[in-house]
């Protein structure tokens, strides 16, 4: 992944309301969750919420699948996997004695 991606879902995250948004798409499995009953669960307007999908959606952390009239937030997990590793990857690389660093990479 490159840094700049990084940052940007890093970013994306930074919200509190979005990073509740995602943390509660991720808790709801690949079923993912109605947008209605997100913003119902998390008491968000609905227009605040199609912003802050949009910001989500943008740097690739949630995508929308329409079910009939019923639109389907779910996360990306492999773009949050990525993520994680990203972040992970360098663990103690510049510590001699940390053996972290080869569990975790």
């Amino acid at each position: 992944m490159k840094i700049d991606d990084a940052a940007a879902r890093l970013e994306a995250l930074g919200s509190p309301t979005r990073l509740k948004i995602y943390r509660t798409l991720v808790r709801a499995g690949r079923a993912g969750m109605p947008v209605g009953r997100l913003g119902e669960k998390l008491k968000v307007a609905s227009s605040t919420m199609s912003y802050h999908l949009k910001a989500l959606m943008a740097v690739g952390l949630v995508f929308q699948k329409r079910d009939g009239v019923t639109l389907i937030c779910h996360a990306e997990y492999d773009t949050m996997r990525g993520l994680v590793d990203f972040l992970a990857a360098e663990c103690c690389v510049d510590e001699a004695e940390c053996s972290d660093a080869k569990s975790i990479a």
